[in-house]
């Protein structure tokens, strides 16, 4: 019995021994991050083109920045919230997908860098939910998008474009009639 609980101290002891061998080492401190943040200028706006008008609210552009050393962390991503109306009295519009550009005081488009992919606006239709919007119905989506550093440069950026890709189609409700009787009367 001696010899048992001998060993079952000297296998406890390796146990705790290797344990606190083979246990990660702490890492480095990580260098603090933190979010830097630009104001879009309005940072709501209402358009309208065809029959779909659009309003984005709550625009910014967000840029993590590792403090100390200012390296990028995170490039800059424009964020905000985008609602699609269908405005039209008679068609529906069926939502396919959209890009976002970015124009400057020229009128040229503004490049992202070669190493981040261009902007686009997935209309996807969630659990329960409709690519397509009936006469009068919205669409409400969370918007975030790649942003050009180039942009962030005073007086750079003139205009963000959403080019929308949608399919309008004839809208008609009609009611069918069925007669009918009840009990052989």
């Amino acid at each position: 019995m001696r010899w048992m609980q001998a060993s079952l101290v000297v296998v406890s002891a390796a146990v705790t021994a290797m344990a606190a061998g083979c246990s990660p080492q702490s890492p480095a401190a990580a260098a603090a991050v933190s979010d830097k943040l630009y104001t879009v200028t309005p940072d709501t706006m209402k358009v309208r083109a065809g029959i779909v008008s659009g309003e984005v609210t709550e625009m910014k552009v967000v840029e993590r920045v590792e403090e100390g050393s200012g390296k990028v962390a995170t490039p800059a991503k424009l964020t905000g919230k985008l609602v699609l109306k269908n405005v039209s009295a008679d068609q529906s519009v069926r939502l396919i997908g959209g890009r976002i550009l970015y124009v400057d005081a020229q009128g040229q488009l503004i490049k992202l860098g070669d190493d981040r992919t261009e902007p686009t606006l997935r209309i996807a239709s969630s659990y329960g939910g409709s690519d397509r919007l009936d006469p009068g119905q919205d669409a409400t989506q969370m918007l975030e998008a790649e942003f050009p550093v180039e942009a962030l440069k005073a007086k750079r950026l003139k205009e963000i474009r959403l080019d929308l890709a949608y399919i309008p189609s004839a809208y008609k409700q009609e009611t069918l009639k069925f007669p009918v009787s009840i009990g052989g009367q």
